[in-house]
């Protein structure tokens, strides 16, 4: 017997919930990976956003059923299902129970990608072990149900759609995001919060210009921000920081990235790109990013926005909007997200280890979040 991975969201979950829990279903293209999966085996059932375990499912064998179970996709390839256990999102299983548990999650370092392997579904469990610990928790949890406070805003995120973009000169699928106009929130703004807000912004640009110096990168600072200090160092005395902007670029490229927030730089090319947003509206960073892709197409670039840890859900929507999306290079596919929290955590364990200066910048790419189709 064999355990697969089953992703739900909180809409999709309470659809397969409400239709009688005996039919699951997936995209056409994970066809190949279902031809696999037998009669017999398990369906282990995880929200994606909530980031818990809330079901087990065995398998009986391929559906005919075609009903329109689920309101925004298909998930035409489907199997007939028997539940073995069934949670609600606030009794699930955390997945920070598993850390140090579970293959894919060895260690904190695997928090948030789980090694890749909460990022499609169905997806093999390499180690039975791992699923029969989660069946294990979620039977344990079923007799002795704990409640755990749950974020609606994760549970029922922001509603997405399905769109088409030009890949080429094919047709692909893709979704979207159409963000809902801004509450209205009124606050009095003291000089105390505005200074609270620069200070926050400014340490992780002075960070992100540290940890690119000591790798060995050549630095941009934002032409506007070059007076800002950090323990009390000017951005534009740091011996690293470059006066002008790589000559391989025309100037319109120039005009539009100039005021990036950080750029690392390695001889005539710029490696990684940083745009911060502590309380600016995410768009206008994201915007510079797409222009600068959609300027020069063929360059190989990491692209990283920078924000708090509360900001992820404004991040994602913004990022999935149709003006992002839609393009021939969709910049959900080149810009990860990057919270506050991680970043100087990572930051602060690589200057306690002293490897600096062996880092390859790719490694902020392994732990920054990307929001895709799957998340749907």
């Amino acid at each position: 017997m064999n355990y697969w991975l089953d992703l739900f969201t909180g809409t999709t979950w309470d659809e397969f919930r409400n239709y009688g829990a005996n039919v699951t279903g997936f995209r056409p293209r994970m066809k190949g990976a279902l031809q696999r999966v037998k009669p017999g085996d398990v369906f282990l059932c995880y929200l994606t956003k909530v980031m818990h375990w809330v079901g087990a499912l065995e398998i009986i064998g391929e559906s005919k059923d075609k009903t329109q179970i689920w309101k925004n996709d298909e998930y035409p390839v489907r199997f007939d299902v028997k539940p073995i256990i069934m949670l609600d999102a606030e009794i699930g299983i955390p997945m920070s129970q598993l850390e140090g548990k579970a293959a894919f999650y060895a260690s904190t370092k695997d928090a948030g990608k789980f090694k890749g392997f909460v990022r499609m579904s169905p997806n093999l469990f390499k180690k039975s072990s791992d699923g029969e610990y989660i069946l294990k928790l979620l039977k344990e949890a079923k007799h002795n149900p704990i409640k755990k406070e749950v974020d609606d805003s994760k549970l029922y995120p922001k509603k997405l759609y399905k769109a088409r973009r030009k890949k080429g000169k094919s047709t692909v699928a893709t979704i979207v995001s159409v963000p809902e106009p801004e509450d209205i929130i009124i606050k009095i703004v003291t000089a105390k919060d505005i200074n609270a807000e620069a200070t926050e912004h400014t340490k992780i640009q002075y960070n992100l210009l540290r940890l690119g110096a000591d790798m060995g990168f050549k630095l941009w600072v934002a032409r506007n921000d070059k007076g800002k200090r950090y323990d009390d160092i000017a951005f534009g005395d740091m011996d690293e920081i470059v006066d002008e902007l790589p000559t391989q670029f025309n100037e319109v490229t120039n005009k539009t990235i100039e005021l990036i927030d950080v750029l690392w730089l390695k001889g005539n090319s710029i490696v990684a790109a940083f745009e911060i947003e502590h309380t600016t509206s995410v768009y206008s960073g994201l915007l510079r990013m797409s222009d600068l892709l959609a300027l020069q197409p063929n360059l190989n670039i990491k692209l990283y926005l920078v924000a708090p840890d509360n900001r992820r859900l404004k991040v994602e929507q913004e990022i999935l909007r149709p003006t992002f999306t839609l393009q021939e290079r969709p910049i959900n596919e080149d810009c990860g997200f990057l919270p506050y929290s991680l970043l100087l955590e990572k930051i602060e364990g690589i200057r306690k280890l002293g490897v600096e200066s062996s880092l390859k910048p790719e490694f902020l790419s392994q732990i920054a979040e990307y929001f895709t189709d799957d998340d749907f």
